[in-house]
């Protein structure tokens, strides 16, 4: 059994990973030290991430919908997570991380839209 870095947990809900080939399914406990993501079908397989690691974390919002997919990005790469609450997973990581840590995503539209701007010039 893993041994988890927070002390204290905010918010615990569930969501998915995708480190690897598709999606595992798993908790997100959200604590006064990290975020941290525990497959259900393997606790082994977890992910911790303290809150000072963290360089950025988004999502895409339209509309004022945030959506499900969040993307965290860190001095060792880039998570990106899923789960139905990644809304309230935002306002608590802002709680932690600072507000200016927490950004908004582009959609696709606008990544298409970027691209044949600068095809264009």
């Amino acid at each position: 059994m893993p041994q988890s870095l927070n002390t204290a947990i905010s918010f615990q809900t569930t969501g998915v990973s995708y480190l690897g080939m598709g999606g595992t399914v798993g908790k997100f406990l959200l604590g006064d030290k990290s975020l941290e993501f525990y497959n259900d079908k393997n606790v082994e397989d977890y992910i911790q991430i303290p809150w000072e690691n963290i360089n950025q974390i988004g999502a895409n919002v339209s509309r004022r919908k945030v959506s499900r997919h969040f993307e965290i990005y860190t001095d060792r790469g880039k998570f990106l997570f899923a789960s139905k609450d990644s809304g309230k997973i935002l306002k608590i990581a802002r709680e932690h991380i600072g507000n200016d840590k927490v950004v908004k995503l582009p959609t696709l539209l606008q990544k298409t839209a970027q691209l044949f701007k600068r095809k264009s010039k």
